[in-house]
């Protein structure tokens, strides 16, 4: 299956996918010390965010996706230089409206949970 959305992505930052099929994704990156929010390693919940938002966007695969919400939950602590991926599925579509679950996680802990509301528009967002 071909990637179709968020084709310039940076992988580092966002997550390498590396499964892609019809209503699913999986993306996966480690962790960086840019990432991180002090001494300890702490990585930015930001950097967890972008990752299950790729995931998400993957798993609808349109050119014009767009996130509308998301209801997260981050359940674990991450720091740099651990890897994670993101598993994402649609549950729902209805039109343009997608309901995606994201799963991120460190090898069999689970660090975050999320519901993305997603939408493909007629066209690109910034399109006048």
């Amino acid at each position: 299956m071909n990637i179709l959305t968020h084709q310039s992505i940076d992988v580092e930052l966002c997550g390498k996918p590396i499964k892609l099929e019809t209503g699913s994704s999986k993306v996966e990156y480690l962790t960086t010390p840019q990432m991180a929010v002090d001494n300890s390693g702490l990585v930015h919940g930001g950097f967890i965010f972008g990752l299950a938002d790729h995931a998400a966007m993957l798993a609808v695969n349109h050119p014009n996706v767009v996130l509308g919400s998301a209801d997260v939950k981050f359940t674990k602590p991450v720091k740099t230089n651990e890897s994670l991926s993101a598993e994402a599925k649609t549950i729902s579509s209805d039109g343009k409206k997608h309901i995606v679950t994201v799963v991120v996680k460190r090898e069999n802990d689970t660090v975050f949970l999320g519901e993305f509301t997603c939408f493909v528009l007629k066209k690109h967002i910034l399109d006048d």
